[in-house]
């Protein structure tokens, strides 16, 4: 009669099954040591898969929103500067035209009228990076602001020499909200243009170089003066205009940061692994699979010979 095992086949299945759950776990939980993550699919994740492609797809979409804000603050920044050089010349203009009037005195005052015209138009055709006109609307590759020199506002009426669209500059801030930023060149120059084409239609028909007449400081102060200050009072109101799209814009972009920090959050709860928790699992897993083998391998080993008494035999 052979001596068989004490395990039996069924016992011996249990203790490999039990290797391989042991040997499983321990190569989830290094993998998830060596990846920061729970799992590298979806069935590790389970049923919180919706909620993390959800708020993945939401700190993607408040990115997308805070890049393109980003953007339209840098535009809205420039703007600023550029609406704050426009006011400058109209407030540079109606102190000449005060002067001018105050001494009748004209000398160089069409020389300062000169230099604003040219100033004021090179800002109404400024371009951005990418070669489009800041201030044309809609109609970014044509120049807004036609008029080569002062002399031809004179030649058809103000609003003929602008060519921008109608249709402002906007930006999508978040899913219902849309926000104006751009500024059109007939809004920003129109009023600074007049007041110039009063000045020198004025000195077109009586110049006004050295001594000024009474009648020409009449004109002066009663048309010319009326229009400066009317060009400044608009484009200061602009300027504080753009302003407060700025402070807007700037408020969006840290609402997009947060919302985008927040979603993110979502994520890295549901996908990212606890470390210290990970490690600790990798080292039981790692005692579970040993002690597993371990005991596989006693058990193999086991025979009735170990239980049966020392025979002896006598001579």
């Amino acid at each position: 009669m052979s001596v068989d095992r004490v395990a039996t086949n069924s016992q011996s299945q249990i203790m490999l099954a039990q290797i391989m759950q042991a040997n499983q776990a321990l190569d989830q939980s290094q993998t998830q040591v060596t990846s920061g993550k729970v799992s590298g699919d979806y069935a590790g994740i389970g049923n919180k898969t919706a909620a993390l492609e959800a708020a993945r797809a939401a700190a993607a979409r408040a990115d997308a929103y805070r890049s393109g804000t980003q953007l339209a603050l840098t535009q809205a920044d420039l703007q600023d500067t550029q609406l704050t050089s426009l006011a400058g010349l109209a407030q540079q203009l109606q102190t000449a035209v005060t002067s001018a009037a105050g001494n009748a005195d004209g000398t160089s005052l069409m020389t300062t009228a000169q230099s604003i015209f040219q100033q004021a138009s090179a800002i109404l055709n400024a371009q951005d990076a990418n070669g489009n006109y800041i201030y044309g609307g809609q109609n970014t590759n044509t120049p807004p602001f036609a008029a080569a020199s002062i002399d031809d506002l004179s030649t058809a009426p103000i609003a003929s020499f602008f060519n921008n669209g109608s249709i402002r500059k906007a930006v999508q801030v978040s899913d219902s909200q849309t926000m104006q930023i751009g500024v059109l060149a007939s809004d920003a120059g129109t009023s600074l243009m007049t007041a110039l084409n009063a000045l020198n239609q004025l000195n077109s028909s009586s110049p006004l170089d050295g001594q000024l007449t009474s009648g020409q400081i009449d004109s002066l102060t009663g048309g010319v003066l009326s229009q400066a200050k009317q060009a400044t009072a608009s484009l200061n109101a602009a300027t504080a205009a753009n302003g407060t799209v700025y402070k807007n814009l700037e408020d969006s972009v840290t609402t997009q940061q947060s919302l985008s920090n927040l979603y993110k959050g979502f994520v890295s709860d549901i996908e990212d692994v606890d470390m210290t928790t990970a490690v600790t699992r990798l080292n039981q897993n790692q005692v579970a699979l040993q002690a597993a083998l371990e005991v596989a391998a006693r058990l193999g080993q086991l025979s009735l010979l170990n239980y049966l008494p020392t025979l002896t035999t006598t001579g």
